[in-house]
């Protein structure tokens, strides 16, 4: 079975996530593969910060966003004029 990459996050999709999102989301928007994120996490070395939920992995928003270099919503995350 042959997993398919999944496309980056678009910008609106960024601003449409949860208080925090699971580890495989927080990796498309960083746009790595989600073998290198849990590799990143098991190392200590996940860009941002990362919560453990019972046996899962949660990232806070915020910090993905800051990361991104995304620091505050925009009054529309649609494209208007298109």
């Amino acid at each position: 079975m042959t997993v398919q990459p999944r496309a980056p996050l678009t910008f609106g999709e960024a601003f449409e996530l949860p208080v925090a999102v699971d580890l495989r989301t927080a990796a498309r928007a960083l746009g790595i593969g989600r073998a290198t994120a849990y590799k990143l996490v098991r190392q200590g070395v996940f860009p941002c910060p990362v919560l453990r939920v019972g046996g899962r992995y949660r990232i806070p928003t915020t910090p993905l966003m800051r990361l991104l270099g995304i620091e505050e919503q925009p009054v529309y995350t649609i494209d208007l004029e298109g």
